[in-house]
């Protein structure tokens, strides 16, 4: 079937309206039309490396006909069914009982929802009702920190550590609270005699002493910090965090929705710190994003108290769509994908690989900082090494950056002056390699022009 590009962008422009909208960004928009591990091919015939694995999510890499078939028999039999009380299905039944034995030794029950942001705020309203069932109603506000991503729900937006998403919205809700990121690159400490995660770490001690330790309800954190600039922190401060969070009585909720299902070299991210959470939030990987996931996993302890809550005071919470037959399906065939291939660690030996790669590129002149765990990697671009000054946002180095790899045969993101780069799991090598060196060449042609 021949397709009008022409048309289709112009269909675009009229009836469609985009996530992070401004019709600006709609004139020349990338017609994808095939995927194929990890390359991507445009309407009019030009190939890309997928730098980013779309969003994060498709990890597999694209054209797995494993998926669309485990989709196709669940279809066949029942696409659809509810899972409200008093009812279920067998895909969801099997997923859960498969993230039980993946997941962190305490978190066994799971809610399934449409993807990271309901995830988010199913998490937040669920260490709200958590306190609110044990007596404790004033416990409601919600500690993150700056440059988070946790989606752009109300909840989740307001969560979100990037005050570029709150003013057109009226704002953050009332009773979130924000501290600074551990940042290991910028990250200005206050106390030199103490390690830089820990003095980052105690400022969230500093925030539940300040807001009361009675008021607070969770601290929610991403284990690494993708779309805020992909923040890795320091060894000694997920272990102090924890510590903190036991101390004043506050659940520790792990945004996993980019770092879970072998995103960071391990099925979870925090496992490298040997920290468990009270819950996760995921999403992304679960399906390999070819069909829209997500949910929270909750500890035992925390399930104890919902499941012993009277039932005219149960946990109000649901979705049309949540533990959705065939989505679950996929996320069944994704995680017998991942165990059957050896893929988390395939993207820990490959993330190696490429983030060796990147280090290469610390000799340019305008590469600040390189940093990553497992397959996701960040590379921040400044206009002065010496004193990591930032490019001013006039000069759009960022972009332009963004667009030589465009021209080159790579496509990822940006946040700001940081490229990010998180393939699907099963990149070749060589691709890796090409990627490097894109990045590389784009670097200097941007700083050329």
């Amino acid at each position: 079937m021949t397709v009008d590009i022409q048309k289709i962008i112009k269909a675009d422009q009229d009836y469609l309206v985009h996530p992070l909208y401004h019709p600006n960004d709609a004139k020349e928009p990338f017609v994808w039309v095939k995927g194929e591990g990890a390359k991507l091919r445009t309407a009019d015939g030009r190939e890309f490396i997928d730098g980013l694995a779309c969003l994060w999510n498709v990890t597999l890499g694209h054209g797995r006909k494993e998926l669309a078939q485990a989709a196709a028999r669940q279809m066949e039999q029942v696409a659809f069914a509810s899972a409200y009380t008093g009812h279920t299905n067998i895909p969801a039944v099997q997923l859960a009982e498969k993230l039980a034995q993946r997941c962190y030794p305490s978190i066994n029950h799971f809610f399934f929802a449409s993807g990271g942001g309901e995830a988010n705020d199913s998490a937040i309203k669920t260490a709200r009702f958590f306190w609110i069932t044990q007596g404790r109603p004033e416990k409601t506000k919600i500690i993150s920190r700056e440059h988070a991503y946790h989606g752009v729900t109300m909840g989740a937006m307001s969560a979100t550590g990037i005050p570029s998403y709150w003013p057109m919205f009226g704002g953050k809700l009332p009773g979130f609270i924000h501290i600074p990121s551990p940042y290991p690159y910028r990250f200005v400490s206050d106390n030199p005699s103490v390690s830089q995660g820990r003095v980052a770490a105690d400022h969230l001690e500093k925030a539940i002493l300040r807001e009361g330790a009675d008021t607070v309800a969770a601290f929610i954190a991403e284990p690494v910090q993708g779309a805020g600039g992909l923040i890795v922190p320091q060894d000694d401060y997920f272990p102090r965090i924890r510590e903190i969070c036991n101390k004043y009585d506050v659940l520790f909720v792990a945004d996993e929705v980019i770092t879970g299902f072998g995103r960071t070299g391990t099925w979870f991210g925090l496992e490298k710190w040997g920290v468990e959470p009270d819950m996760i939030s995921f999403a992304k990987g679960i399906t390999s994003g070819y069909l829209p996931l997500g949910g929270i996993g909750l500890s035992d302890r925390v399930y104890k108290v919902m499941a012993e809550a009277p039932p005219d005071r149960r946990w109000m919470h649901a979705f049309t769509y949540s533990a959705h037959p065939t989505c679950c399906a996929v996320g069944v065939a994704t995680m017998d994908i991942l165990e059957r291939e050896g893929l988390v660690e395939e993207a820990a030996r490959k993330g190696k690989r490429l983030l060796d790669g990147l280090m290469q590129l610390s000799s340019l002149e305008n590469v600040g900082d390189v940093r990553g765990r497992g397959l996701m990697c960040g590379v921040e671009l400044v206009e002065d090494k010496a004193t990591k000054k930032a490019f001013p946002a006039s000069m759009k180095f960022g972009p332009r950056v963004l667009k030589e790899c465009y021209k080159r045969g790579l496509v990822s993101r940006i946040k700001d002056d940081i490229y990010l780069l998180a393939p699907p799991f099963v990149i070749s090598d060589a691709d890796i390699d090409r990627s490097v060196s894109i990045l590389g060449e784009a670097i200097s042609a941007a700083r050329a022009n």
